[in-house]
């Protein structure tokens, strides 16, 4: 009964079960076979993104009370606090989703927007939303780290 329940918690979440794309023999990079496989991870991540943006609404206006004590007061705004900051993160990551949904619409995604090469589906499935290859990623951290100290 446990194994099934974790299977069951695996099909909710896009990255956690999901069919890895496995190319045909001399299938094309960014086939439409591939673009709708990449489009149908996207698009449930968005909405698993946007219920979560619904329970935190709910949750809120549901819990929200005025305690007479100060410290169940201050604990009840820090939990809010913390709810927030997540959401404004996940608001930022269905952002850009969104342009990522927006740049496969216009045959644009899965090459490197550095040097141009394509990004790799694996690497694709890891992060949907890359938009620069291993290399060009990697590089860009390194400079980052010499800038910053």
């Amino acid at each position: 009964m446990a194994a099934k329940a974790r299977s069951k918690t695996a099909v909710d979440s896009p990255f956690k079960n999901f069919t890895p794309y496995k190319p045909k023999k001399r299938e094309v990079y960014m086939s439409p076979g591939q673009l709708a496989h990449f489009h149908e991870i996207l698009a449930k991540w968005r909405h698993e993104l946007m219920e979560e943006v619904d329970r935190t609404v709910h949750h809120m206006q549901d819990e929200a009370a005025n305690f007479p004590d100060p410290a169940d007061r201050a604990t009840q705004e820090e939990e809010f606090s913390i709810e927030l900051r997540t959401r404004d993160r996940e608001r930022k990551l269905i952002k850009k989703i969104d342009q990522t949904l927006d740049r496969l619409d216009a045959d644009d995604y899965g090459y490197c927007d550095t040097c141009g090469v394509e990004i790799g589906l694996r690497r694709l499935e890891a992060r949907p939303t890359a938009s620069q290859c291993v290399d060009c990623k990697s590089l860009d951290e390194i400079k980052e780290r010499q800038l910053s100290g």
